[in-house]
């Protein structure tokens, strides 16, 4: 069984998983999307056991430094994502997107060298297992709207403002502000917590 390592971060959008195999980070996501994660574990790992550990490789350090306007300090967390060889080249070009820019899913396709595909791009950024290190939310609608974010608008929002973006003056005020909903259930942390999953409903993330 695969053993991985997860740990909590609390941030003003909403209490952030992250998880790590030992040597890269490959989940990251907002706790109010825990189902999705775990899909995703199961779907590339099948049986797997996670293990709370704080600050693994560093890596909770440098994201709590990107909320506190480090932009750069999560430029060189290695990752592994999984997924088929599109899903990876969209989601690496993701991070050729500089901080405080938007470009539009059309854009991102012409980058990759295929110009007709923005709608498999699009799906390919929706499925994104690493937000906010690779910058997903950093992409948008070809009439400038913020569509597709798994995390939820209100965060993507939330991200491009935090990265000094220009949005678009369309953008309904009210995204700018989290229900308590969508920010999710405040976490605790429980340094001896361990969660098994064998893909049953049961399983969720202790927190």
């Amino acid at each position: 069984m695969k053993e991985l390592l997860f740990d909590q971060i609390n941030s003003p959008i909403g209490t952030i998983l992250l998880i790590s195999d030992g040597e890269h980070l490959c989940a990251l996501e907002f706790a109010a999307h825990e189902a999705r994660t775990l899909s995703f574990l199961k779907k590339r790992y099948g049986n797997f056991a996670l293990k709370l550990v704080q600050n693994p490789l560093g890596i909770s350090e440098r994201i709590q430094a990107y909320l506190n306007g480090d932009y750069h300090s999560v430029d060189e967390i290695p990752v592994s994502t999984g997924g088929t060889a599109f899903q990876q080249q969209v989601w690496q070009t993701l991070r050729t997107i500089p901080v405080g820019t938007v470009i539009t899913y059309g854009q991102l396709a012409e980058q990759l060298g295929k110009p007709t595909a923005s709608r498999a791009v699009g799906m390919a950024n929706s499925q994104n297992p690493v937000s906010i290190v690779l910058p997903c939310h950093r992409v948008i609608g070809s009439n400038g709207q913020l569509t597709g974010y798994a995390g939820g608008l209100d965060r993507k929002c939330w991200l491009l403002e935090h990265e000094g973006a220009i949005l678009p003056l369309h953008v309904n005020s009210s995204s700018r502000t989290l229900t308590r909903e969508s920010r999710g259930h405040d976490s605790q942390r429980d340094d001896s917590a361990d969660v098994t999953s064998s893909g049953k409903q049961s399983t969720n993330l202790k927190r």
